[in-house]
C-alpha cells in the first residue's frame, strides 16, 4: 500500500482546525425557535439526518441565542430552503442590533410562517420542513454542541417528493437543491446521477 506522497499533498495544521483550509460540501437549512415573546431564526451548514430514523441533528454554540431557546422550550423547526432564497437564508443570520430584538428587527420582515404543531417559525418557500421536539444535546467540541432532536412532522413541497416512476435527475433538474460551500461559498446543484453501489449493497 503507497504512503501519502508530501509532494501532492500538503499536512494542514491541526492547532487552530482545519475546516478554514478547505472546500467541504453540506446542506444549507434554517434553524427556527420561539425566543422570549418573538422568534428566531439562525442558518446552519453543519447538519444532517441521525440515522436513517426521524432524528436530525446540527452544530451551534451556547454564544447563540438558538442553543438556549431549544434548551428553554425544547422545540426547533428546520426549513430546506431553495436555491432562490438565498437572500432570506443570509439575512436569517443579521445580528440583533441594539435594544431592538432581532424578532422584531430582522425575522419579523422576513417571509415566514408558524410551524403546525409548534410555536416555532418556518421559511416561507422552503422545500421541506421538519418540525423537533429536543432529544439531546451533547456538549464539549470545544466551545460547539451538537443539537439533537426527534422529528414529530415533516412537510416536503410535491415538487420534490421522490416517487417511484419519476425520472430523478430530471426532477432535481427543473427543482434544484441549495448548496453550502464551506466556507463562504454555495451552489445550485440540479445535475445530479446515478451512484454506482456495488451489486447486492444494503444500508
Amino acid at each position: 500500500m503507497d504512503t501519502l506522497q508530501s509532494n501532492i499533498y500538503t499536512p494542514l495544521e491541526l492547532k487552530n482546525g482545519i475546516w478554514d483550509r478547505v472546500f467541504t460540501i453540506a446542506p444549507l437549512v434554517v434553524i427556527g425557535t420561539k425566543e422570549m415573546e418573538g422568534y428566531d431564526l439562525a442558518p446552519k451548514h453543519m447538519a444532517t439526518p441521525m440515522g436513517f430514523g426521524n432524528y436530525f441533528g446540527f452544530v451551534c454554540t451556547p454564544r447563540h441565542g438558538t442553543y438556549h431557546n431549544i434548551k428553554k422550550t425544547g422545540n426547533f423547526s428546520v426549513s430546506f430552503p431553495r436555491p432562490g432564497q438565498l437572500v432570506t437564508t443570509a439575512l436569517s443570520a443579521t445580528p440583533r442590533a441594539g435594544h431592538v430584538s432581532k424578532s422584531e428587527g430582522i425575522v419579523e420582515q422576513l417571509p415566514i410562517m408558524k410551524a403546525s404543531t409548534m410555536d416555532v417559525p418556518v421559511v416561507k418557500g422552503a422545500y421541506l420542513y421538519l418540525e423537533c421536539r429536543l432529544f439531546k444535546i451533547v456538549d464539549g467540541f470545544d466551545s460547539y454542541s451538537l443539537i439533537t432532536g426527534s422529528i414529530t412532522a415533516a412537510y416536503v413541497h410535491q415538487a420534490y417528493l421522490r416517487v417511484s416512476d419519476q425520472d430523478e435527475q430530471e426532477q432535481l433538474r427543473e427543482n434544484p437543491l441549495l448548496a453550502y460551500i464551506a466556507n463562504g461559498r454555495y451552489a445550485s446543484v440540479g445535475d445530479t446521477y446515478n451512484f454506482p453501489f456495488p451489486k447486492d449493497f444494503k444500508r
